[in-house]
């Protein structure tokens, strides 16, 4: 298995090493060069900043728009992730229309559905070859017990009226769309893309500065002051609006946003914001027609299971496997560093998994190995928000799913600043406040077990063919 340390952008994934290799220029962008003033100044260069640069210079071209970016537009989760477009939504329909009401959840689970095709159509618009291919998602169910859990999660979203437009496929429909061994059936529903991640935002980088935007990267954010604050360690007087601080100046702005999804943790005062949790990912070498055949996957549809401990995967355009999993563990403190990202236990796991999905791919040829962190709210859902009294603007808490929210959060973001009473203001995410996570050592203990529950409840499925109840109420108690 080829396992390599990050060196530089085009080791952070396959997506980035396939840029490099088509000979993309990822050398970074000029950073900040001494104090500035502008109207918006977004805190990270990934789908949701730059999603949010976007559509604000689509509706005001003359809005001055800067990004401050700590390495490169995409480096972190946009960079790295399965390359899922999906309607996915860290809570589900059922638990959001339980806490804000039916019409609410309704509505969540619509503007959902409708980013993966707003994607789609943005990237057909601008040129950006991104690879996608709105295949949709099929969860294969490889035990009766995954059968149950899946056939009732088809009937779920049909007492939502439908929503997302689940449907139950038979033992043989299921194998006809994803080849995998073992398969009983399958939830399958329309709304995801297949998307080649890395193309997909830089392409969307390359959008923004034509629309005007301007990106600083190699320029971290050290700390986001609220308007009528003092300016933090530079020690410069307070201005009339928020300001972001960086090594390399100060921004002083009428809206700040922070965009900056599991990295959040390193920002004083939001270490509990978020908790960082570590997502790996594998992918071979492109595979012969003949493995295809079999496996199918011929429409760009996404795959899992309906196991406890997530795992994801697609076919890529160019014959790949690219399968990812969670497993990793949570580090003390919500530390973030390069060397999480590789954790060569959990590379063996997913090796392991995959080859056990597509027997014939056994010894599985693994090319690339990469990881990196997610953010996680206490309660697990999502939110964008903009506080009027201090001028600061977020979004985040994706759970891994941010390639279709972070569109939808980048339009409501760009709505709440020009103050347009659009429906996408109105959405139940909109202005939520997640609890803080429990301070040290409780946040360790409590995610490190939750992770051990659910890879031992499968465990326990397999053997007993009975649901693990320790599983339904972790479920339960994460309130997802």
């Amino acid at each position: 298995m080829a396992e390599r340390p990050l060196e530089g952008p085009a080791g952070v994934s396959l997506w980035f090493d396939q840029l490099a290799a088509a000979g993309e220029d990822l050398t970074p962008r000029p950073g900040l060069d001494g104090d500035t003033h502008v109207d918006v100044c977004i805190v990270g260069a990934g789908f949701t900043g730059l999603w949010t640069a976007y559509y604000l210079l689509r509706a005001q071209p003359a809005l001055r728009v800067l990004v401050l970016e700590a390495e490169i537009a995409g480096y972190g989760a946009s960079g790295r992730n399965g390359g899922w477009c999906s309607a996915l939504f860290p809570v589900g329909a059922s638990a959001l229309a339980r806490r804000y009401g039916r019409d609410a959840a309704l509505a969540m689970r619509r503007a959902m559905n409708g980013a993966v095709a707003e994607v789609g159509a943005v990237a057909a618009a601008e040129g950006i070859d991104c690879d996608y291919a709105p295949g949709g998602s099929i969860y294969l169910a490889r035990t009766p017990v995954q059968v149950r859990r899946a056939r009732a999660e088809v009937d779920a979203d049909a007492r939502m009226d439908g929503v997302d437009g689940l449907r139950w496929l038979s033992a043989g429909e299921a194998r006809a769309q994803a080849g995998a061994d073992g398969v009983l059936g399958a939830a399958f529903t329309p709304h995801c893309a297949r998307i080649h991640p890395a193309k997909l935002v830089r392409g969307l980088a390359r959008a923004v500065e034509a629309l005007g935007g301007v990106i600083a990267e190699g320029t971290p954010a050290l700390e986001l002051v609220p308007a009528g604050t003092p300016a933090g360690p530079v020690g410069s007087p307070a201005g009339t609006g928020p300001s972001v601080i960086t090594a390399r100046g100060r921004v002083t702005a009428r809206h700040v946003i922070r965009a900056t999804e599991a990295w959040t943790a390193t920002l004083p005062g939001s270490r509990r914001d978020v908790v960082p949790v570590y997502s790996l990912m594998v992918a071979t070498q492109p595979l012969p027609a003949s493995f295809w055949d079999q496996a199918g996957l011929a429409q760009g549809q996404t795959f899992n299971d309906e196991r406890h401990l997530i795992i994801y995967g697609q076919r890529t355009a160019d014959d790949r496997l690219a399968f990812g999993g969670r497993g990793a563990p949570y580090h003390y403190g919500s530390a973030i560093d390069p060397s999480f990202d590789l954790v060569p236990r959990v590379f063996e796991e997913l090796r392991r998994a995959l080859g056990e999905m597509f027997p014939t791919l056994s010894p599985v040829p693994v090319a690339h190995s990469w990881g990196g962190p997610l953010g996680i709210a206490r309660d697990w859902m999502a939110s964008v928000g903009l506080d009027p009294a201090t001028g600061l603007a977020w979004a985040g808490g994706y759970v891994g799913d941010g390639v279709g929210a972070a569109n939808l959060a980048g339009r409501t973001l760009a709505d709440l600043i020009r103050k347009a009473g659009t429906e996408l203001v109105a959405l139940p995410w909109v202005g939520h406040r997640s609890p803080r996570w429990e301070p040290e050592p409780l946040r360790w203990l409590g995610v490190n077990t939750s992770l051990r529950v659910m890879t031992g409840a499968d465990a326990a499925e397999s053997r007993t063919g009975r649901p693990s109840r320790r599983a339904a109420l972790m479920h339960r108690m994460l309130g997802a």
